[in-house]
């Protein structure tokens, strides 16, 4: 098949503006950190809840919208540590109550209308966000907080160090997956091969474990077990969000990259990978 000159430069320059946009938010300070993972738990909730409304078949009022990302906004700044006291305002502790009383009343409100219509299945669904996006991304600012008071590293360092990772394990499982992969890895997505994913995981944990260990000095045991969570959890994660769509019957979640897909095509490994990165920080930091 030839190559689309056109479609490439599309999803390259995409690809280059996204890698920038992320770089500068987790790097810059741990405002622009938070600032970014609001953003993107906003887009991620946006197109969860457009996915259920396909799956389910059902309309979801606004309010209840509303409601579904105020709450789980409260969920996210709850993991926000002692970096983040503006003016003495502890945003993490009191932000928390707030959130959930003004989310779950404007779920109320949505539910009170006439023609709204949602039915168990699809409300447990739509609960089920709270833990795949609100608490996912609280626990990246977990991470985050981690990394400035338990280890000497940069608060950024360990958050990158799971998304590169994650970028990596794909690259590889892609490139191992189209010279050996000949057995699918499941039918939810046919394109992924079991040669693919052992070998790109197997890849992704050497080549950033060495740099990451030998070149900047990252302790062994976050230089090993954050590249390994994301290699498996990630795989997990990319599946989970495949299921999904196809239970939609949408290619893409969402149109936030051209070329690319949405926010839940962008971010569905780390989604899974970054709650288990955490429970591993947890343990074993």
């Amino acid at each position: 098949m030839p190559l689309n000159l056109a479609v490439f430069r599309v999803r390259t320059l995409s690809a280059v503006v996204f890698a920038a946009i992320m770089l500068a938010g987790i790097i810059w300070n741990h405002w622009s950190f938070l600032a970014l993972f609001l953003i993107i738990h906003t887009g991620c909730w946006w197109e969860y809840i457009r996915l259920t409304e396909q799956i389910e078949k059902i309309t979801i009022h606004i309010w209840i919208q509303g409601g579904l990302l105020t709450s789980g906004t409260g969920i996210l700044l709850f993991f926000c540590g002692h970096s983040y006291v503006p003016a003495g305002y502890a945003l993490g502790a009191n932000s928390i109550l707030p959130f959930s009383l003004a989310g779950f009343l404007l779920i109320a409100a949505g539910i009170l209308q006439k023609h709204t219509h949602i039915t168990l299945r699809g409300a447990g669904r739509l609960g089920f966000g709270w833990l795949y996006i609100s608490l996912s991304w609280g626990m990246m600012i977990g991470i985050q907080e981690f990394g400035l008071t338990q280890t000497s590293l940069a608060p950024w360092v360990l958050p990158l160090l799971l998304i590169i990772s994650i970028w990596i394990n794909d690259t590889m499982a892609y490139i191992v997956g189209s010279y050996i992969g000949k057995t699918p890895l499941s039918p939810i997505s046919p394109k992924k091969t079991w040669e693919g994913t052992i070998g790109g995981a197997l890849l992704a944990v050497v080549v950033v474990a060495f740099v990451a260990g030998f070149t900047l000095n990252i302790a062994w045991k976050y230089a090993i077990g954050l590249p390994a969570i994301a290699a498996v959890a990630g795989t997990f994660g990319d599946l989970l969000e495949s299921k999904l769509k196809r239970m939609a019957g949408v290619k893409d979640s969402g149109m936030m990259m051209p070329g690319h897909g949405g926010f839940l095509d962008r971010f569905d490994s780390l989604l899974l990978a970054t709650p288990i990165a955490w429970i591993f920080l947890q343990l074993f930091g």
